[in-house]
């Protein structure tokens, strides 16, 4: 795999841009500068077809008659103008109500870009250094240990120590070693489970201090920086921005992001005025028919409703499509929303660059809080070198294309769910409505 070097979002959209006449590449750059501020507009207007975007209709509306999701939502907006924001099928199957546009979904994994960013703001206040070791500022991640033995009968393990200590940056590009309950590898879930660390969905007891400084005690699945391991890393990042900022990580994204960017629909645990808005969760039975999910290891689907303390900044939002695409937006414009500035665009630069090297997540890289697309995975999609995405783990997903300057959001709630396909085919219903 190729390693390569993202340029500056705002140089590869009018570097990389598709060739144009110098009067409509001049139009065209004159109103991405204007459209700070998402509003709903005509598909037209910024090169794409509303024709070839209702093509996505007949697609998402097929999966739901035949039962592979309840409802879907989804938002497309490209310089700044929103040109398809809609919610197909259903919230509640047994109910009939409708899924909403503005309907609340849980977004876990997605949290991770948020407290990602949340960080980056404490780095251009000059409190750290991205290969800063994060035991300056949480010693109890002072000298780690790398697992060396696991005996699976006891949950027993030998270790050896860490080579280096772990740095921020590390923690920023899940390289640190740190892996996963549940959903990591064998020996972490196993191990994890044994010490009580949380997963940061359902867990809305005790403190993000407390489970951190226990987890520092727990070795490690390989040397930091030395692999690519998705795990709680951004919990850890999460934990470092309540430590430098002297607030609770739910106080400091709510004063420094949510509410300068107008996200007033994004928590951890969702107020009583807006939690009829929360959307349902489904399953699949052994035929892979759809059914609501029931409650299990501790997590209910009205884990949200809850009143909590743990702010996990790995798993722990719930939010909507468009506030969001808000966050996306941002990022588009170089840090830059609504005539506010969060980041310097040098910072979206250093966030959405490859920052692992000869290291790969799949097919692609991965920068500070983001997955970035590369060579190879643009080659498989229409989606541009470059993008920055994830998603969550309820079946949600984003990504926003510098390039094409594409901001786009496909929602589900279902786990597991066979049909993944329709991710990858919302991309294709996407780009293909780019005429211009």
């Amino acid at each position: 795999m190729k390693s390569f070097v993202l340029t500056g979002l705002m140089v590869g959209f009018f570097l990389s841009a598709p060739a144009q006449t110098p009067t409509t590449r001049s139009a065209r750059n004159a109103n991405v500068a204007n459209q700070t501020v998402l509003q709903e507009g005509s598909a037209e207007t910024v090169g794409m077809s509303t024709e070839r975007l209702q093509r996505m209709d007949a697609v998402i509306n097929e999966y739901i008659a035949n039962g592979r999701q309840a409802g879907v939502g989804v938002l497309v907006a490209r310089n700044g103008r929103i040109v398809y924001h809609k919610a197909y099928g259903q919230d509640d199957v047994q109910a009939k109500t409708p899924l909403k546009r503005d309907a609340i979904f849980r977004i876990a994994s997605q949290t991770k870009a948020i407290a990602s960013i949340g960080l980056m703001l404490l780095f251009e206040e000059g409190k750290f250094l991205l290969d800063d070791p994060i035991s300056k500022y949480i010693p109890a991640f002072k000298s780690p240990k790398v697992l060396d033995k696991f005996n699976e009968k006891d949950t027993t393990f030998t270790t050896v120590p860490a080579k280096r200590e772990i740095t921020i940056r590390q923690l920023l590009t899940h390289t640190s070693g740190i892996s996963y309950p549940a959903i990591g590898t064998k020996e972490a879930v196993a191990i994890y489970a044994k010490y009580k660390i949380p997963s940061g969905i359902g867990t809305p007891g005790g403190t993000l201090e407390d489970a951190m400084n226990r987890l520092a005690a727990l070795p490690l699945m390989h040397q930091p920086g030395d692999r690519w391991t998705y795990g709680l890393s951004v919990d850890v990042v999460g934990r470092l921005i309540e430590v430098l900022s002297g607030q609770s990580l739910d106080q400091f994204l709510r004063t420094r992001l949510f509410e300068p960017l107008g996200m007033n629909d994004t928590y951890f645990y969702l107020p009583a005025g807006k939690q009829n808005r929360l959307t349902r969760v489904y399953t699949e039975d052994s035929t892979r028919a759809l059914r609501r999910l029931p409650a299990q290891g501790g997590i209910s689907e009205d884990y949200p409703k809850q009143a909590g303390t743990y702010y996990s900044g790995g798993a722990g939002l719930s939010s909507t499509l468009y506030d969001y695409a808000i966050f996306l937006q941002m990022m588009l414009n170089g840090g830059e929303y609504g005539g506010k500035r969060l980041l310097s665009p040098t910072t979206v630069r250093l966030i959405t660059t490859n920052q692992i090297g000869d290291l790969n997540q799949g097919l692609n890289k991965f920068g500070l809080g983001f997955a970035i697309t590369s060579e190879r995975s643009a080659a498989r999609l229409p989606v541009s070198e470059g993008t920055f995405d994830w998603g969550g783990f309820f079946g949600t997903t984003y990504w926003a294309d510098p390039k094409e300057g594409i901001v786009a959001l496909l929602y589900t709630q279902k786990v597991p769910n066979s049909y993944g396909d329709l991710t990858d085919k919302f991309k294709v219903l996407v780009y293909q409505a780019i005429v211009k």
